[in-house]
């Protein structure tokens, strides 16, 4: 048995090793995560989370690891977590964010962290929540999220972050999906990256007309910002640094921080609920009272939705 108190208290002298423990038995969903749930609980709620997300080759790697020099340069400790997707034949992943951070490998004062999705939708990774939570409480200033290339409707990354930042780039026909519901609908902050391209200032008026459409705002409500970058060259990830600083404080001064915080913590005690509840549902295939519904709802004795009922009662009983 691991000692979980003496691991969380080397995680939050900011020791690496500890740290991965941490999120490796989050990840294995080890018998002792709950207690490491219940002694990381009163250690969190101090950092900054940020999601980054977009389409495949908008340069989500290259802004992650520019923006971990810029928070450095702060002098904060930075946490990165990078999910990558997961093969479908042998369940591993190649975590190639982890190669184009090599900048950051030897920096005590940034952890980064690559999971695999294994199969769980959205652009997360089922763990990314505790992961998070394990990065907070050992003592990371600002947890930058990183989801794998996504499409339109994959914007889980809004639920999870602070803040979410959504890339884009000339010459991908974003300037196409501007107009398209989903991923675009979920940004605090839209980044043009690739700004030495042809055709990067038509992609920020098109995607800029395309919010100013779409906008419900009353006064005092946060607008998106639009920040254009070349990330690769460091060109223009201040401005992006200065745009989440203003978000980050707006937010804390209307009350959005929290109740997205509250909503956050909402979603994941759900989650834990309903897998619990389905992993209990998923040994029920043989159960004698399951085939007694089954066979009065075959023959037109009871509906569906009252077997559903009946079943769930004497489970939950």
């Amino acid at each position: 048995m691991i000692d979980v108190p003496a691991l969380v208290a080397q995680a939050r002298e900011g020791r690496p090793r500890a740290v991965a423990r941490l999120i490796s038995l989050v990840e294995g969903a080890s018998p002792q995560l709950r207690e490491v749930m219940a002694t990381l609980a009163p250690l969190t709620g101090r950092a900054y989370v940020v999601g980054l997300t977009g389409s495949p080759g908008v340069g989500k790697s290259t802004s992650t690891s520019a923006l971990v020099a810029a928070y450095r340069r702060q002098g904060k400790r930075v946490g990165v977590l990078a999910v990558d997707p997961s093969s479908p034949f042998s369940g591993g992943a190649l975590l190639g964010d982890r190669v184009r951070m090599q900048e950051h490998a030897t920096d005590p004062e940034v952890f980064i962290r690559s999971m695999a999705t294994r199969g769980h939708l959205g652009g997360l990774a089922w763990s990314a929540p505790q992961a998070i939570r394990v990065l907070d409480a050992a003592g990371c200033d600002v947890v930058l999220v990183e989801t794998v290339g996504v499409g339109q409707s994959e914007v889980e990354i809004a639920a999870q972050a602070d803040t979410t930042i959504v890339l884009l780039a000339p010459g991908m026909g974003d300037g196409i999906q501007a107009a398209k519901a989903g991923i675009l609908e979920i940004g605090d902050l839209y980044v043009v990256n690739k700004a030495d391209r042809d055709g990067a200032d038509a992609t920020a008026r098109e995607l800029n007309h395309m919010l100013g459409l779409g906008e419900a705002r009353a006064a005092g409500d946060w607008r998106p910002p639009i920040v254009k970058t070349v990330a690769a060259k460091q060109e223009g990830v201040d401005e992006v640094v200065d745009a989440l600083a203003k978000h980050y404080a707006w937010m804390q001064e209307s009350g959005e921080l929290a109740a997205r915080r509250v909503r956050r913590a909402a979603a994941e005690v759900e989650t834990i609920a309903v897998t619990a509840l389905r992993e209990r549902f998923g040994n029920l295939h043989g159960d004698k009272h399951l085939d007694a519904l089954a066979r009065r709802v075959a023959e037109g004795e009871l509906d569906s939705y009252t077997a559903a009922d009946d079943l769930i009662s004497s489970i939950t009983a």
